[in-house]
């Protein structure tokens, strides 16, 4: 089996690392470089680096800040926000990322999802999609969290992987930033329907959470931020809860 995998997430606005509640009253947590530093340093597996609101104000990811986090770790790192073409992912491996998540620019334009698989490989992509429970089923949100779709998640979820995404990224809006555990329906659904790694994100609060999201969310890794920016609770305390629980995780 493999190795499950414990990844801080560092949401960027202005260059500053933010965290809020269900994507909304987000406060200052730090120097993305500080923290991605430390990250690396304390036996996180990978990281995640969202630039929040590229999307949305319709500007491209800034690369500067991509360039110094990846001169300060040594684990592989994720990178998305803003990446709408080609160029744009060529860029930002060029940084120093070692895979991009792609939302709102493959939910806009299907087809290029196809073209970023085509062009860099299916393992250097992430399809992130953040999702929210619609009486009894979850829509597809983009533009980070403020526009709502008619996309059903796990159908989009199935159409990301047929179109080359390598793996998923799927957040909870219901349950990020509330620390009550990930929403463990959405991902043993999204799960059972798609054969990549699954990315468990939004509702970290305690070990239990993590090691839950694996057990009973069927996650091949989770992704926290608050819990991590604000040292509550420390990667190796994660790692040590989940292989506890006989889960493989690299001690």
């Amino acid at each position: 089996m493999l190795t499950k995998r414990i990844i801080p997430c560092l949401d960027v606005q202005d260059g500053r690392t933010v965290k809020g509640t269900k994507f909304l009253n987000l406060r200052d947590a730090g120097d993305p470089v500080e923290l991605a530093a430390r990250y690396s340093e304390e036996g996180a597996d990978e990281l995640v680096f969202l630039d929040i609101s590229a999307s949305r104000e319709g500007r491209k990811t800034f690369l500067s800040v991509v360039e110094r986090v990846a001169r300060a770790i040594q684990i592989p790192f994720t990178v998305g926000g803003g990446i709408s073409t080609v160029e744009d992912i060529l860029r930002v491996l060029d940084a120093g990322a070692d895979k991009v998540s792609l939302n709102t620019a493959i939910v806009l334009r299907p087809d290029f999802l196809n073209e970023a698989a085509m062009a860099v490989g299916s393992q250097s992509i992430v399809a992130a999609i953040d999702a929210k429970r619609d009486e009894k089923r979850w829509t597809v949100w983009i533009k980070g969290g403020a526009e709502r779709t008619e996309l059903d998640a796990v159908a989009w979820a199935q159409e990301t992987v047929r179109r080359g995404a390598g793996e998923l990224l799927v957040t909870s809006m219901d349950s990020d930033g509330m620390k009550a555990g990930y929403d463990l329906d959405l991902l043993r659904t999204v799960a059972s329907r798609v054969h990549v790694p699954l990315i468990a994100s939004g509702g970290a609060g305690t070990p239990e959470h993590l090691v839950q999201a694996i057990t009973e969310g069927n996650a091949d890794a989770v992704l926290a931020a608050s819990i991590f920016h604000y040292q509550e609770i420390s990667i190796n305390d994660i790692k040590l809860s989940i292989s506890a629980n006989t889960i493989p995780v690299r001690l």
